[in-house]
């Protein structure tokens, strides 16, 4: 078989939906310092200033908050600084502390200067968000014993730690909690050159011949999303391997995307469904979140927190205060006429 081909012969095609990845391999691809981490260059350079200021003095680094997009390193990031602190890491999601007692397990196991991660910190309960404000300015844990006139308050002290949060909805986090971080990051989608940069890191880790031209062909369709293009990187690695010789350069790459219905600017099926809803539905908007939720089928939040950020960076899609409109660049990447539209609605 010709070397960069893909057999169109072959019916044993790779599937668009991947099944679930080893977990191994996700970790195997994750930095483990600052000097491996790619992107977010200003994001790091200052990170790397209050860990080491934090290790000098010998003390716990100041809480931390990641805000952005699902898939651009908030828990790598976590990871790096339990690394680069040499310390211990914890890590937990908001939904899975249900109680104030499971908080209250979490707190007290941990040693001197740990890291705890806290994934969609946004979605904490009220009750164990109130209970996790001492913990983060004192140190302490307050607790009730007894009941009736017999209960007493009393104050468990903790070890000095690092509460790292990550969350894809700032704006539903507290007031009080996110005034509680004294490091507040906005991470930001990557330019696809430092998508091709951790893209060929992950070739190497995983022993892939791939060619500088197939990382910058994935690297332009992975949505500005280091997650998306190390998944991406799997698929096209399947593909090359069942219906190639398992070289990666562009014509494979291409080919192999463009079977898992990924376009060019990184679109998925489910983007052209959601455009294509506000277009041909909607007749270009604006229209309710609600509205487009129902019609393509999938959940409001997985459209605000997955789908939404990507199509505003793009200029594909505009929010406005009565709903989301589709752009004229929209309308141009879809292959609709922009004009005729208008001119059935006069």
């Amino acid at each position: 078989m010709a070397r960069g081909k893909i057999s169109d012969g072959d019916s044993r095609a790779v599937s668009a939906e991947s099944t679930v990845e080893d977990l191994s391999v996700e970790t195997s691809l994750r930095p483990g310092s600052f000097g491996e981490y790619v992107g977010q260059a200003k994001t790091t350079e200052n990170l790397k200033v209050f860990v080491q200021a934090a290790r000098q003095r010998g003390e716990s680094l100041d809480h931390v908050l990641f805000c952005g997009p699902p898939g651009l390193g908030k828990t790598t990031l976590a990871h790096v600084i339990a690394n680069e602190m040499e310390v211990g890491i914890v890590i937990s999601s908001g939904p899975a502390i249900e109680r104030k007692g499971d908080l209250a397990g979490i707190l007290t196991n941990l040693k001197k200067n740990d890291v705890f991660f806290i994934d969609e910190i946004h979605r904490l309960p009220r009750v164990v968000e109130e209970n996790l404000y001492p913990s983060m300015e004192d140190f302490c844990f307050d607790y009730i014993v007894g009941e009736g006139p017999s209960a007493r308050n009393l104050r468990l002290n903790l070890p000095r730690f690092t509460l790292v949060g990550a969350t894809t909805r700032t704006a539903l986090l507290s007031s009080p909690l996110r005034n509680r971080f004294g490091v507040v990051c906005h991470l930001e989608f990557y330019p696809a050159s430092d998508l091709a940069r951790i893209i060929a890191r992950s070739a190497q880790i995983l022993g892939l011949d791939l060619h500088e031209d197939g990382a910058l062909e994935i690297s332009e369709r992975s949505r500005g999303t280091p997650r998306v293009a190390n998944r991406l990187l799997r698929r096209v690695r399947d593909f090359a391997q069942v219906l190639g010789d398992g070289s990666i350069d562009r014509h494979v790459a291409r080919e192999a995307l463009d079977r898992l219905e990924v376009d060019g600017l990184g679109l998925d099926k489910m983007d052209h469904r959601i455009l294509s809803a506000i277009i041909e539905k909607f007749k270009g908007g604006p229209v309710g979140v609600e509205a487009i939720a129902a019609s393509v089928a999938e959940e409001r939040e997985t459209i605000e927190d997955v789908f939404e950020p990507y199509l505003l960076q793009l200029g594909l899609l505009l929010r406005t205060p009565r709903g989301r409109k589709a752009t004229a660049k929209a309308y141009e990447h879809l292959g609709y006429d922009l004009t005729r539209q208008q001119t059935e609605l006069l």
